[in-house]
């Protein structure tokens, strides 16, 4: 059987040279002894991996110094309440409903403050991610969720 292309949502297809880098570092990261998954979250090495992945998303996504990158453990399901209860210090925030996951996380958000719906794609079952260039987000909301896939 040849590779097969998994493009569920969760779990997808990876470039065969970032499983074989994988592979080859899975007993041994750089040199380390140990691979990602056996050394502590407070060793250099790990600690240099997060300063990579947040210097690769920042350029990646054109995230500004101002603003703060998360790394955060557990499902979606999970952070659909782990962040209003986290980040909703003035029990407000802006959510741009863009499917079913995005709505899951608008309504969990409910329960913590005002999740205000600033677009939403709904009205075509969800099948378009709505013009985000000039919505209405309130002043003093504490982010803006978007989920895109």
């Amino acid at each position: 059987m040849g590779r097969v292309y998994n493009f569920s949502a969760g779990p997808a297809v990876l470039p065969e040279e970032v499983l074989k880098e994988a592979a080859d570092e899975m007993l041994d990261y750089k040199g380390t002894g140990m691979s990602v998954m056996e050394m502590s979250h407070r060793s250099k090495a790990f600690d240099d991996i997060i300063k990579e992945a947040e210097k690769d998303i920042r350029e990646l996504m054109g995230i500004p110094d101002n603003y703060k990158v998360l790394f955060l453990q557990g499902g979606a399901s999970q952070q659909f309440a782990a962040v209003p209860m986290n980040l909703m210090k003035n029990k407000k925030a802006a959510y741009i409903i863009t499917g079913q996951w995005a709505k899951k996380a608008y309504q969990e958000a409910q329960k913590y403050g005002e999740a205000v719906a600033v677009a939403s794609s709904a009205d075509k079952t969800f099948s378009y991610i709505p013009d985000c260039s000039d919505l209405d987000i309130p002043e003093d909301a504490d982010y803006v969720y978007i989920c895109e896939n």
